[in-house]
């Protein structure tokens, strides 16, 4: 079938365009197209040309642009403000999906059937090597974004350790800031640890990607990392004295690491491979446009 989707945000859709359809994604200036990514099975409209079967949409501001009779799925990726927070979808006689379990705990979203298709990744590989005694950590904005995602936290990490900040905006921390996806991959695969210090938003596909890369994780224990890092791939806590002792005993005993980010790629394939993604999202698609 033919689907019309925003390309909002880039690793997501990476995933998404790996089914069997022919994905169709506004050009300039209702949307941004391919923005320069090779996805043979997506191509750039006018959507003043749009014939689609179904619409996925991200924004608000999208539901305007959809033409007239096309069906619509809303995909929510983020987590609210706070936990009684209304979706500004509420009460809407559609679907809408949230990417996490913790999020459609924490919307409400009223009447409006919500239903939950977790995250796919695209397997890069059994990348790691961890041989730089360093933790990767993969963020973007962290001035902006600040506690949100663990920007304080970060000097009690160095401590322990050197990170590597990856992402757009860490040029302003000493980071690399942002790398195409295949370069990051190599890039955090090099490194002892991923570490994932991020307080409050939805699951993070780097953290996922750098599972299936073979990396053990050290993260805190909030928002969906509970459900999506098993114990035996690092370490989750909410202490961060304890997270730190974690970081410490994976950058001084590599075979642990290996063995722990052996266990984060075997559980990532399983909870977060794409045949099974892109299988629930065939099972939407076909509802909603039939």
């Amino acid at each position: 079938m033919k689907v019309l989707l925003w390309h909002v945000h880039g690793s997501w859709t990476n995933a998404f365009v790996r089914g069997g359809h022919d994905y169709l994604l506004p050009a300039p200036p209702d949307g941004v197209g391919l923005a320069g990514r090779d996805w043979p099975a997506a191509r750039e409209v006018h959507l003043s040309e749009v014939d689609a079967d179904v619409a996925v949409v991200q924004r608000v501001e999208e539901l305007s642009l959809v033409p007239s009779g096309i069906p619509v799925i809303y995909l929510e990726h983020n987590t609210p403000a706070k936990p009684n927070q209304r979706h500004p979808m509420a009460d809407w006689p559609g679907l809408l999906v949230h990417v996490t379990h913790f999020n459609d705990l924490m919307w409400d979203c009223g009447t409006t059937r919500t239903t939950v298709v977790e995250h796919g990744v695209v397997d890069p590989g059994h990348l790691y090597t961890g041989e730089l005694p360093r933790a990767a950590v993969v963020v973007n904005e962290p001035v902006r974004r600040g506690r949100v995602v663990g920007t304080d936290l970060l000097p009690r990490f160095e401590a322990v350790a050197p990170l590597d900040l990856y992402g757009m905006g860490t040029e302003e921390l000493g980071g690399r800031g942002d790398h195409p996806l295949d370069s990051l991959h190599r890039e955090l695969a090099r490194r002892r640890l991923y570490l994932h210090p991020v307080r409050w938003t939805s699951l993070g596909l780097s953290l996922i990607e750098a599972m299936h890369v073979g990396m053990p994780v050290v993260a805190l224990a909030c928002t969906e990392v509970v459900r999506a890092v098993p114990p035996e791939a690092g370490v989750v806590s909410t202490d961060v004295d304890e997270l730190a002792r974690g970081m410490a005993a994976l950058i001084a005993d590599p075979a642990l690491a290996r063995e722990n980010g052996k266990q984060a790629r075997e559980f990532a394939l399983a909870r977060y491979g794409l045949d099974a993604f892109l299988r629930n999202w065939d099972r939407l698609l076909a509802e909603v446009s039939s």
